[in-house]
């Protein structure tokens, strides 16, 4: 994505002291032109914070978690006395942005990576993608309470305001392809009919088993995709072929009147499952699996059961967002139209990441889940401020980036696993409760409220 000549003499109109060539690869100048221009939103907050320099600033946000406004815009620009604007200037810069430029920059901008023979992309052809949510904690604000809600527990509200984000993810790259966000009350499913839409012909779709229901299973042949999904126990199949591999074709009904009447019935295979390995959590228990690959020699079940773990890879891609990018406990912003436009700008600088990381590992032969995210954004973090402006030293900087990044290769995966515990969870001290949120402030200062007692 390095700029063509037109933007190369375009940018070098550009005041000298914008550096931020890296994210310029990424996310080209020209796409933040065009973005801008369908949204209509050319303004200028001030002559230091243009509106294509915001773009890039919010996205920055998004990979320098832990640094405040001012710190984040002294890695884009050098140095120049006077030249750093206050937090405010900053804050009314993104607010003039808006949430609807950085969501279409993100569809416009955020591809699929996987390429036919990039490792863990396809099988058999078809591109593995996953579906999950997850949910950010939000800065505790009236206005951010009223937008996404708060959890609810059985001693008290929860801590925070919190937005779910449900993600379509291409699994070979962990790129979070397509996002829908929404208040923390909103269900997954009704959020991820929304992100079916966005399924290609050839695509294998994994989830969990919460996923599934007979209108989901018909969007998604409907978008003619495959699907293969942990189903829950108790749901109703009636074998109507036995296969050689154990697992059995069945129909899928709407309800029981129509599975009574063999009414509108979708054909699947089920494969039931289990593991022999004491230590292995499910040992014993009964799993299963209903996929729309029927061919049982072309899809054999030991196959496709090993297959579907991959869906864990979505849950490793929300974790490098959450945890390793985000570095912060709660989001910055105070806003709900704050809160939406960083999150997407979250999402875009993940996909920077993970872009670079394909890139990576593409010129090395490598698997891109083989390198470290985390030592990836450190590099990036380290190198961003390095970054020349002449297009032949920028091209040299990214060729010494990318080598530098696959360099950082994990171990490979221990056959290890975890429960899902947490070893804090109570507390000596008192809930916090609603009359503690707004809690009222002093009316005095200190030494004015000093009354020395006899």
């Amino acid at each position: 994505m390095i700029a063509s000549k037109e933007e190369v003499t375009q940018l070098a109109s550009w005041p000298e002291r914008v550096r931020i060539e890296a994210l310029k690869r990424i996310v080209p100048q020209a796409k933040i032109k065009q973005v801008l221009q369908q949204v209509g939103r050319q303004a200028t907050c001030c002559r230091r914070v243009p509106a294509w320099f915001a773009v890039w600033f919010v996205i920055a946000l998004g990979l320098f978690g832990r640094d405040s406004y001012r710190q984040v815009f002294r890695w884009l620009t050098p140095y120049r006395k006077g030249g750093t604007p206050g937090r405010s200037t900053l804050c009314e810069a993104r607010r003039r942005l808006g949430v609807a430029l950085l969501r279409r920059l993100h569809e416009t901008l955020v591809v699929l990576l996987g390429k036919p023979d990039t490792p863990g992309a396809f099988y058999q052809g078809m591109r593995l993608v996953a579906i999950d949510g997850f949910v950010l904690d939000l800065p505790d604000t009236e206005q951010n309470e009223r937008a996404f809600g708060r959890p609810s527990s059985g001693r008290a509200p929860g801590a925070f305001p919190q937005a779910r984000v449900v993600s379509l993810c291409e699994i070979g790259s962990h790129v979070l392809w397509r996002s829908l966000i929404k208040p923390c009350h909103r269900g997954e499913i009704p959020m991820a009919r929304y992100l079916l839409w966005f399924l290609k012909k050839n695509m294998l779709l994994l989830w969990d088993r919460n996923f599934f229901g007979y209108d989901t299973l018909g969007q998604v042949r409907s978008q003619r995709a495959q699907l293969l999904a942990r189903i829950k126990k108790n749901l109703v199949f009636e074998p109507i072929e036995q296969l050689p591999d154990g697992s059995y074709l069945a129909k899928a009904y709407r309800n029981a009147t129509d599975r009574r009447h063999d009414r509108d019935g979708i054909m699947v295979r089920i494969i039931d499952y289990t593991f022999d390995d004491e230590n292995r959590p499910g040992s014993g228990e009964k799993h299963r699996l209903l996929t729309t690959l029927l061919d049982a020699d072309a899809h054999p079940a030991e196959t496709l059961i090993v297959l579907y773990h991959e869906r864990w890879e979505e849950e490793l891609a929300i974790d490098e967002l959450k945890t390793h990018q985000r570095e912060r406990p709660v989001l910055r912003s105070q806003t709900p139209a704050g809160v939406v436009q960083e999150i997407y700008g979250l999402l875009i600088g993940h996909y920077v990441i993970r872009s670079l990381m394909q890139d990576a590992a593409a010129a090395t032969d490598l698997d891109p889940q083989c390198l470290s995210f985390t030592n990836t954004l450190k590099i990036l973090r380290c190198r961003l401020p390095e970054c020349p402006r002449s297009v032949a030293g920028r091209r040299q900087w990214h060729r010494n980036l990318l080598s530098e990044i696959a360099e950082e290769v994990l171990e490979p995966r221990r056959n290890r696993i975890n429960p899902r515990v947490i070893k804090k969870k109570m507390t000596k001290w008192e809930k916090k409760k609603p009359e503690h949120r707004r809690y009222p402030q002093p009316h005095k200062e200190f030494r004015e409220a000093i009354s020395v007692l006899n």
